[in-house]
Protein backbone atom coordinates (compact mmCIF):
# COMPACT_ATOMS: atom_id res chain seq x y z
CA UNK A 1 0.00 0.00 0.00
CA UNK A 2 3.14 2.37 -0.20
CA UNK A 3 1.96 3.19 -3.89
CA UNK A 4 -1.83 4.53 -2.07
CA UNK A 5 0.23 6.64 0.31
CA UNK A 6 2.64 7.82 -1.70
CA UNK A 7 0.27 9.12 -4.23
CA UNK A 8 -2.27 10.80 -1.54
CA UNK A 9 0.90 12.52 -0.15
CA UNK A 10 1.66 14.12 -4.08
CA UNK A 11 -1.86 14.83 -3.79
CA UNK A 12 -2.39 17.16 -0.81
CA UNK A 13 1.16 18.79 -2.03
CA UNK A 14 -0.38 19.81 -5.39
CA UNK A 15 -3.46 21.02 -3.36
CA UNK A 16 -2.32 22.89 -0.44
CA UNK A 17 -0.19 25.77 -1.08
CA UNK A 18 3.38 25.29 -0.44
CA UNK A 19 5.48 26.47 2.86
CA UNK A 20 9.23 26.15 3.77
CA UNK A 21 9.63 23.20 6.15
CA UNK A 22 12.34 25.78 8.15
CA UNK A 23 10.11 29.02 8.34
CA UNK A 24 6.98 28.89 7.07
CA UNK A 25 7.83 31.53 3.98
CA UNK A 26 5.19 31.52 1.25
CA UNK A 27 5.77 29.96 -2.15
CA UNK A 28 8.52 27.37 -1.21
CA UNK A 29 9.13 24.14 0.35
CA UNK A 30 12.30 24.81 1.41
CA UNK A 31 13.83 28.25 1.19
CA UNK A 32 18.02 29.13 0.43
CA UNK A 33 18.02 30.77 3.86
CA UNK A 34 17.09 27.86 5.49
CA UNK A 35 18.77 25.02 3.79
CA UNK A 36 22.16 27.18 4.98
CA UNK A 37 21.12 25.32 8.47
CA UNK A 38 21.97 22.44 6.09
CA UNK A 39 24.59 23.96 4.26
CA UNK A 40 27.95 22.73 6.33
CA UNK A 41 30.05 19.64 6.97
CA UNK A 42 30.64 18.61 10.69
CA UNK A 43 32.85 15.90 12.30
CA UNK A 44 30.97 13.66 14.34
CA UNK A 45 32.34 12.46 17.68
CA UNK A 46 30.49 9.97 20.10
CA UNK A 47 31.62 7.36 22.51
CA UNK A 48 29.75 5.06 21.05
CA UNK A 49 31.61 5.45 17.72
CA UNK A 50 34.76 4.58 16.89
CA UNK A 51 37.50 6.79 14.74
CA UNK A 52 36.41 4.98 11.66
CA UNK A 53 34.86 5.04 9.30
CA UNK A 54 34.72 8.99 9.93
CA UNK A 55 31.10 10.21 11.16
CA UNK A 56 29.87 13.29 9.63
CA UNK A 57 26.55 15.72 9.51
CA UNK A 58 25.12 18.41 7.57
CA UNK A 59 23.99 20.23 10.06
CA UNK A 60 22.80 20.65 13.86
CA UNK A 61 19.66 19.12 15.20
CA UNK A 62 17.77 22.25 15.90
CA UNK A 63 15.77 25.61 14.35
CA UNK A 64 14.78 24.96 11.22
CA UNK A 65 16.78 21.94 9.87
CA UNK A 66 15.10 20.02 12.95
CA UNK A 67 11.83 21.01 11.59
CA UNK A 68 12.79 19.78 7.93
CA UNK A 69 13.95 16.61 9.02
CA UNK A 70 10.27 16.20 11.25
CA UNK A 71 8.21 17.54 8.80
CA UNK A 72 9.69 14.67 6.44
CA UNK A 73 9.84 12.42 8.57
CA UNK A 74 7.01 12.41 10.59
CA UNK A 75 4.31 14.95 9.18
CA UNK A 76 4.53 13.26 5.59
CA UNK A 77 6.27 15.95 3.86
CA UNK A 78 7.62 13.75 1.29
CA UNK A 79 8.06 16.61 -1.11
CA UNK A 80 11.18 17.83 1.34
CA UNK A 81 13.08 13.80 -0.10
CA UNK A 82 14.22 15.67 -3.13
CA UNK A 83 15.92 18.97 -1.43
CA UNK A 84 17.18 16.60 1.20
CA UNK A 85 18.69 14.46 -1.01
CA UNK A 86 20.38 17.65 -2.49
CA UNK A 87 22.27 18.14 0.67
CA UNK A 88 22.93 15.04 1.05
CA UNK A 89 24.54 14.11 -2.28
CA UNK A 90 26.45 17.71 -1.76
CA UNK A 91 27.92 16.30 1.77
CA UNK A 92 29.26 13.32 0.17
CA UNK A 93 31.17 15.00 -2.54
CA UNK A 94 32.78 16.85 -0.22
CA UNK A 95 33.92 13.75 1.77
CA UNK A 96 34.75 11.97 -1.33
CA UNK A 97 37.43 14.75 -1.93
CA UNK A 98 38.58 15.13 1.28
CA UNK A 99 39.56 11.30 2.20
CA UNK A 100 40.63 10.36 -1.50
CA UNK A 101 37.47 7.96 -1.93
CA UNK A 102 36.60 6.55 -5.75
CA UNK A 103 33.63 8.60 -7.16
CA UNK A 104 31.16 5.48 -7.17
CA UNK A 105 29.20 4.60 -3.84
CA UNK A 106 26.79 2.42 -2.61
CA UNK A 107 24.33 4.35 0.04
CA UNK A 108 22.95 2.06 2.71
CA UNK A 109 19.70 3.72 4.55
CA UNK A 110 19.99 3.08 8.28
CA UNK A 111 17.42 1.12 9.08
CA UNK A 112 13.38 2.36 10.72
CA UNK A 113 11.19 -0.09 12.09
CA UNK A 114 8.86 -1.67 10.22
CA UNK A 115 5.38 -0.42 11.89
CA UNK A 116 7.74 3.22 11.71
CA UNK A 117 8.15 2.70 8.09
CA UNK A 118 4.43 1.78 7.42
CA UNK A 119 3.03 4.31 9.41
CA UNK A 120 5.20 6.85 7.11
CA UNK A 121 4.65 5.62 3.34
CA UNK A 122 7.95 3.45 3.33
CA UNK A 123 11.39 3.92 4.62
CA UNK A 124 12.20 7.75 4.65
CA UNK A 125 16.00 7.12 4.09
CA UNK A 126 15.38 4.76 1.99
CA UNK A 127 13.59 7.11 -0.37
CA UNK A 128 16.17 10.42 -0.03
CA UNK A 129 18.87 7.92 -0.56
CA UNK A 130 17.36 6.59 -3.98
CA UNK A 131 16.96 10.33 -5.29
CA UNK A 132 20.51 11.00 -4.17
CA UNK A 133 21.67 7.73 -5.67
CA UNK A 134 20.25 8.76 -9.11
CA UNK A 135 21.62 12.50 -9.17
CA UNK A 136 25.21 11.14 -8.35
CA UNK A 137 24.75 8.95 -11.16
CA UNK A 138 23.24 10.99 -13.69
CA UNK A 139 26.38 13.45 -13.12
CA UNK A 140 28.78 10.18 -13.38
CA UNK A 141 29.05 8.99 -10.15
CA UNK A 142 27.96 5.32 -10.32
CA UNK A 143 26.15 5.20 -7.03
CA UNK A 144 23.00 2.36 -5.76
CA UNK A 145 21.10 1.99 -3.10
CA UNK A 146 21.59 -1.16 -1.05
CA UNK A 147 18.31 -1.44 1.61
CA UNK A 148 19.93 -3.98 3.40
CA UNK A 149 19.17 -3.03 7.49
CA UNK A 150 16.30 -3.15 9.04
CA UNK A 151 15.02 -2.67 13.09
CA UNK A 152 13.28 -5.45 14.11
CA UNK A 153 9.75 -5.47 15.66
CA UNK A 154 10.63 -6.06 18.99
CA UNK A 155 12.69 -2.66 19.28
CA UNK A 156 11.28 -0.26 21.08
CA UNK A 157 11.02 3.30 19.85
CA UNK A 158 14.29 5.13 20.60
CA UNK A 159 12.75 8.70 21.56
CA UNK A 160 13.58 9.55 24.95
CA UNK A 161 16.03 6.74 25.89
CA UNK A 162 19.48 7.38 26.88
CA UNK A 163 22.89 5.99 26.07
CA UNK A 164 22.73 2.62 27.78
CA UNK A 165 19.11 2.63 27.18
CA UNK A 166 19.68 3.12 23.35
CA UNK A 167 22.21 0.52 23.35
CA UNK A 168 20.04 -2.02 25.15
CA UNK A 169 17.06 -1.64 23.01
CA UNK A 170 19.16 -2.39 19.50
CA UNK A 171 20.96 -5.31 20.93
CA UNK A 172 20.67 -8.02 18.42
CA UNK A 173 18.34 -6.12 16.71
CA UNK A 174 19.64 -3.94 13.48
CA UNK A 175 19.25 -6.89 11.54
CA UNK A 176 20.39 -7.91 7.89
CA UNK A 177 18.44 -8.28 5.09
CA UNK A 178 19.50 -11.54 3.11
CA UNK A 179 20.28 -11.20 -0.35
CA UNK A 180 20.15 -7.51 -0.61
CA UNK A 181 24.12 -6.16 0.57
CA UNK A 182 26.65 -4.68 -0.94
CA UNK A 183 29.52 -6.59 -3.63
CA UNK A 184 32.08 -7.32 -1.80
CA UNK A 185 34.81 -4.72 -2.06
CA UNK A 186 31.79 -1.91 -2.66
CA UNK A 187 32.85 1.48 -1.39
CA UNK A 188 29.45 2.04 1.35
CA UNK A 189 28.33 5.35 3.13
CA UNK A 190 25.89 4.68 5.54
CA UNK A 191 23.02 7.50 5.31
CA UNK A 192 20.84 9.10 8.76
CA UNK A 193 18.88 11.76 8.95
CA UNK A 194 19.80 12.43 13.14
CA UNK A 195 22.53 11.10 14.84
CA UNK A 196 22.18 11.47 18.40
CA UNK A 197 23.88 9.11 20.88
CA UNK A 198 24.98 7.53 17.69
CA UNK A 199 23.51 3.54 18.96
CA UNK A 200 21.58 3.06 15.23
CA UNK A 201 24.82 4.06 13.69
CA UNK A 202 26.96 1.89 15.75
CA UNK A 203 24.82 -1.12 15.38
CA UNK A 204 24.34 -0.63 11.70
CA UNK A 205 28.26 -0.37 11.19
CA UNK A 206 28.66 -3.57 13.36
CA UNK A 207 26.13 -5.75 11.41
CA UNK A 208 27.90 -4.24 7.67
CA UNK A 209 31.32 -5.31 9.19
CA UNK A 210 30.39 -8.78 10.34
CA UNK A 211 28.86 -9.42 6.67
CA UNK A 212 32.55 -8.47 5.15
CA UNK A 213 30.68 -4.92 3.77
CA UNK A 214 32.48 -2.24 6.17
CA UNK A 215 31.32 1.18 5.19
CA UNK A 216 33.72 3.75 4.69
CA UNK A 217 32.25 6.71 5.80
CA UNK A 218 28.50 7.96 7.72
CA UNK A 219 26.60 10.61 6.90
CA UNK A 220 23.63 12.11 8.69
CA UNK A 221 21.28 15.33 7.71
CA UNK A 222 21.84 16.16 11.27
CA UNK A 223 23.41 15.64 14.59
CA UNK A 224 22.42 16.82 18.10
CA UNK A 225 24.95 17.26 20.93
CA UNK A 226 28.52 18.14 20.46
CA UNK A 227 30.06 18.43 16.32
CA UNK A 228 33.14 17.79 17.36
CA UNK A 229 34.95 19.82 14.11
CA UNK A 230 33.52 21.62 11.54
CA UNK A 231 34.61 20.69 8.75
CA UNK A 232 36.50 23.26 6.12
CA UNK A 233 37.66 21.42 2.74
CA UNK A 234 40.00 24.44 1.72
CA UNK A 235 41.86 23.85 5.27
CA UNK A 236 44.55 21.74 5.63
CA UNK A 237 42.88 18.41 6.66
CA UNK A 238 39.86 19.50 6.11
CA UNK A 239 40.09 20.89 9.88
CA UNK A 240 37.79 23.60 10.76
CA UNK A 241 36.32 25.83 13.80
CA UNK A 242 34.99 23.63 17.00
CA UNK A 243 31.76 23.17 17.02
CA UNK A 244 29.97 24.41 20.09
CA UNK A 245 27.09 22.45 21.49
CA UNK A 246 23.62 23.03 20.02
CA UNK A 247 20.27 23.64 22.79
CA UNK A 248 18.30 20.60 21.87
CA UNK A 249 16.54 19.08 24.71
CA UNK A 250 16.55 15.93 25.58
CA UNK A 251 19.06 14.11 23.41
Amino acid sequence: MHWLAEGLSGLVDLLLPLHCAGCRRAGTAWCADCARELGGLHRVARPLLGPQPPVYALGRYRGAARRAVLAYKEAGQRHLAAPLAEHLVTGLRVITALHGFDRSWWLVPAPSRAIAARRRGGAHMTRIAHRAAAALTASGWPTAVADCLVTASTAADQAGLDTVERVANLSGRVLARTGRFPPRGAQIVLVDDVITTAATAASSLAVLAAVGSGAAAVLSLTATADCDERVDPDAPNGRGNSCPPPHVPGG
